[in-house]
């Protein structure tokens, strides 16, 4: 079966351009995370709110990934406000299941790592803006 072969939220590490990217294997990791929510949401018939989890935790990965092939420092930070808005709403949604006696709790692990990836999104956007990174 596919999950049992799929590597563990600790080993998964993509090398993106000959570098390990921190940001880039958090928010993968975090993405696989919510994917395994989402099933379990859409298995309890909570197809709605499964999918508004799924499509904006997915969206921080897929942004902070594209962010590594930008053609300027405007688009880097382009990039990574939108997987802010996104982590703010996945944010919400975790925090609306965890608030209603109608959904699962989320795993914790997937709050903290929420967590862990707003604060360097938003440290990386400040540091971005006074550096210059085109070669």
């Amino acid at each position: 079966m596919k999950r049992e072969m799929r590597k563990s939220k600790t080993e998964v590490e993509i090398i993106r351009n000959e570098k390990v990217n921190l940001i880039v294997n958090k928010t993968f990791s975090f993405a696989l995370e919510v994917m395994d929510y989402s099933e379990k949401l859409r298995l309890l018939h909570k197809y709605e709110m499964a999918s508004q989890l799924f499509k904006s935790g997915n969206s921080i990965g897929a942004n902070t990934w594209e962010a590594q092939n930008t053609e300027s420092n405007a688009d880097f930070i382009h990039k990574f406000k939108i997987a802010a808005k996104e982590a703010d709403e996945a944010n919400y949604w975790l925090k609306l299941f965890t608030a209603s006696k109608h959904y699962p709790d989320p795993p914790l692990d997937i709050e903290t790592e929420l967590k862990s990836i707003i604060l360097i999104i938003s440290k990386l956007s400040v540091v971005v803006k006074n550096v210059d990174f085109r070669i």
